[in-house]
């Protein structure tokens, strides 16, 4: 479901989040590390990254959600913004005029009187409580098969996929360093159901 409700609930969440129109811009601007920065970011706030796939054009993200002053929705906000201004700069640099008007022609008249000059990501992102197990798994099956199937076709097996947790939950091999499991974060929802 696209996100209408504030987040602020401690939980295990599923998000995915998407590039304006679908493209491709965090393979063309090669900004697969801004997203990862940005992960190292979340765990400093005592977050948890529990499973991930960075596509072409698009982010799913299994986090742990600790809580804290700001609400789940700002925390992703944030998030697309840093590698949104980044992205920007790097189409600029390469001098992507035609890009570039596209995605200035894509900001609605609200947000232009607010001073945003480019759209780069979808209006809303798509957020689901992970409440159990079998959930959990259903979504990271979902997001670890994700470059194997359909028009993607990156690869031929999800392990196989550098930019995915896959190859930690199938082979115990983490692409990334701040990885956690998601079953060291059940227990929240053991404390709900008992209290």
């Amino acid at each position: 479901m696209a996100i209408h409700k504030v987040v602020i609930d401690p939980g295990i969440y599923y998000i995915t989040f998407t590039c304006y129109r679908w493209l491709p811009l965090i393979e063309q601007t090669n900004s697969l590390r801004l997203v990862y920065q940005w992960f190292d970011l979340l765990t400093k706030k005592g977050h948890a990254i529990l499973g991930y796939t960075i596509m072409p054009n698009h982010v799913h993200l299994l986090i742990y959600f600790a809580g804290g002053p700001q609400a789940l929705n700002t925390i992703i906000g944030n998030g697309k913004r840093f590698i949104g201004y980044e992205i920007v700069k790097r189409l600029t640099a390469e001098n992507e005029i035609v890009l570039l008007q596209q995605l200035q022609a894509g900001v609605e008249l609200k947000d232009k009187s607010r001073g945003k000059k480019h759209e780069l990501w979808q209006d809303s992102f798509d957020i689901k409580e992970c409440r159990t197990e079998k959930f959990i798994q259903q979504k990271l099956i979902y997001i670890h098969n994700n470059p194997c199937s359909g028009k993607w076709n990156l690869v031929k097996e999800p392990q196989h996929y550098q930019h995915s947790s896959a190859s930690f939950y199938l082979n115990g091999k983490s692409g990334y360093h701040a990885l956690n499991d998601y079953r060291e974060f059940l227990w929240i929802y053991d404390d709900k159901i008992d209290g």
